[in-house]
């Protein structure tokens, strides 16, 4: 019987744990606008909202996606992302984006800044559109 109530208290604390993701922390009710990538302008519109604990989405220059968000705050990981498949003139553009997204590891939020990062040194720069 111990034992039980050991393994139950043990347990309770990580049954009961919040949102720990980047939802949680400042990056949920927001449109993300990004403004660059790697410090360098983005020719075209981005967005990135966090809708519900654990989940991404969003839209590049043609098409919308979505995804999960699991890493706990201020990590960052975007799983697999499920995209539209519209064609446009911006194709490369929301390739990069995509691409950059997918990299990213390290987030941080102040105010209306979102900023997401990896140790290679790239980053990508959001701001908060509403």
């Amino acid at each position: 019987m111990l034992r039980l109530v050991l393994i139950t208290s043990l347990l309770l604390p990580s049954a009961c744990a919040g949102d720990e993701t980047l939802s949680a922390y400042g990056a949920a009710g927001t449109e993300w606008q990004l403004r660059s990538i790697d410090g360098a302008a983005i020719p075209a519109a981005a967005t990135l909202t966090f809708p519900e604990p654990g989940t991404i989405a969003g839209s590049g220059p043609c098409n919308s996606f979505q995804g999960s968000q699991g890493a706990p705050y201020p990590w960052f990981e975007a799983g697999p992302l499920a995209v539209t498949r519209m064609a446009c003139p911006q194709l490369e553009a929301e390739g990069a984006f995509l691409k950059a997204l997918q990299e990213m590891t390290l987030a941080e939020v102040s105010g209306d800044v979102l900023i997401l990062s990896n140790s290679a040194g790239r980053e990508m720069l959001f701001k908060g559109g509403g």
